[in-house]
């Protein structure tokens, strides 16, 4: 991490003295005053709803004990909650013209950091031994940009940082999908994904209209609940996340057929009878198969030498 890309704020922490920043008249103030224009290709959309902010900042159970790291915080309106409710408060933005206005919002609270860089390029783990090595515990809370929700979640996850609670406001459908049952239309490889790592919980459903300017779609709030090991035991997760991506290939193609593309056509008689002694039925769809299933599957497939490693 860079160090010149850090603004550290100085103060003390309590209640934010500063006017309230997630309303629709002190919103288009500030874009007003420091003449800020939105880009598209940001996915920037500022919430205007006190009550969703509430709602996103009580279901990341924080405390003074605890720290919140933010991914793209706009102009603070929900760094101001997470400033009120957390000991320590870490927001990366993307967005250069974006940092004198953070600045000026948190002029007098020492316990929020401001870090213009990339997340998606940052050295998460070093991050977190800079920024929180003095709290309890450190959750994600953020109104994420529609068009990276999925690369920066899996980046969070899979990076094995020490995380309590990744709180987000994504697209609904992206967030009904990483929530989604076996069996469902939502339910697929980012289902998965997201629940070999953790527990997921919809908290609640939110209005396109409660933005400035406002999305084409509807949004929702999820709270992921990392678990302290993966829901199942695998041997190879990489592998793992092969045979799910396969799985899931062609939705409307049986798993049978969908694997056949995975471990070639010469090996369909053998993947039909390993099927049939892990007790899956090859005409079944990879929607159908539990965790454990693909678990199962997995070892399967890897002990079988069907496929290279």
């Amino acid at each position: 991490m860079n160090n010149e890309n850090q603004t550290v704020l100085s103060g003390t922490q309590g209640k934010s003295a500063a006017p309230e920043v997630g309303t629709p008249k002190r919103t288009k103030e500030i874009i007003a005053k420091y003449g800020f224009s939105f880009k598209k290709s940001l996915g920037q959309n500022f919430l205007i709803d006190g009550n969703i902010l509430n709602n996103i900042v009580a279901a990341a159970e924080l405390d003074e004990t605890k720290g919140a790291l933010e991914i793209g915080p706009g102009i603070g309106a929900l760094t101001q909650r997470l400033a009120d409710a957390a000991g320590k408060v870490t927001a990366i933005e993307i967005d250069r013209r974006l940092i004198p206005i953070l600045r000026d919002v948190f002029a007098d609270e020492s316990h929020v950091s401001v870090i213009h860089d990339d997340v998606l390029k940052l050295d998460l783990k070093k991050l977190f031994e800079e920024q929180f090595s003095d709290v309890s515990g450190v959750s994600v809370v953020a109104n994420l940009p529609y068009y990276v929700t999925t690369p920066i979640l899996m980046k969070l996850l899979e990076e094995r940082l020490p995380l309590q609670h990744i709180v987000v406001m994504i697209q609904k459908e992206v967030a009904q999908r990483m929530a989604a049952k076996p069996g469902g239309k939502e339910y697929g490889s980012l289902s998965v994904a997201v629940q070999y790592y953790c527990v997921p919980q919809l908290v609640c459903m939110v209005p396109n209209t409660v933005f400035i300017p406002q999305p084409n779609v509807d949004s929702a709030v999820i709270k992921l609940s990392v678990r302290e090991k993966p829901a199942v035991d695998v041997p190879d997760e990489a592998f793992f996340f092969r045979v799910v991506q396969a799985s899931f290939a062609q939705r409307r193609k049986t798993l049978a057929n969908n694997l056949t593309a995975f471990v070639g056509k010469d090996h369909r008689e053998a993947l039909n009878a390993l099927l049939i002694g892990i007790n899956i039925d090859p005409i079944r769809r990879g929607e159908t198969l539990s965790l454990e299933e693909f678990a199962e599957l997995s070892k399967a497939l890897l002990s079988s030498g069907l496929v290279k490693v």
